[in-house]
């Protein structure tokens, strides 16, 4: 078995540990993995832990508990889930980048908080000549991360 400890600089906007020295903060990871590179054991090592995170954020979003009784049923629930989740990943990656290529912190909420600012902003419908118009408050705390996000994907070209 080897131990694998790498010294990282923290993401920017990170909470500092007590145990970060000079600004770095020691990850490590062991692993029974006979061969392979440095490089490519990390690699396979990060590949799992953003793996392990899009699980724990389908949990999040609907998968903790299967709540019909039939199996099929069940199936059915949990393809919802997995595209609710592909649906909120794409969103993530889509509306939420600015022109210059700048990332919005949005980008990393999780599925709860997400759920909280963006998905439960107060609205209204209205109705006129067969179109739904939706109306956000204009004084929501986050009407206008919604509206940028929501103008980002209208500037979007389909592929092909």
């Amino acid at each position: 078995m080897r131990v694998i400890v790498r010294k990282e600089r923290p993401h920017p906007g990170a909470q500092l540990w007590i145990t970060d020295v000079d600004g770095h903060r020691a990850t490590a990871f062991a692993t029974n993995t006979a061969r392979g590179q440095l490089a490519d054991l990390e690699l396979g090592h990060r590949r799992r832990a953003r793996a392990e995170d899009r699980i724990r954020c389908a949990k999040d979003t609907g998968l903790r508990n299967l709540p019909l009784h039939d199996l099929g049923q069940n199936q059915i629930w949990c393809a919802i889930v997995a595209l609710a989740c592909e649906l909120t990943t794409w969103m993530q990656l889509l509306a939420f980048t600015d022109t210059d290529g700048t990332t919005h912190q949005a980008r990393r909420w999780e599925p709860k908080r997400r759920r909280l600012r963006l998905f439960s902003t107060a609205a209204r419908l209205a109705r006129t000549s067969r179109q739904v118009i939706v109306h956000h408050a204009r004084n929501g705390a986050w009407t206008t991360l919604l509206h940028a996000g929501l103008a980002r994907i209208r500037t979007l070209t389909a592929p092909g």
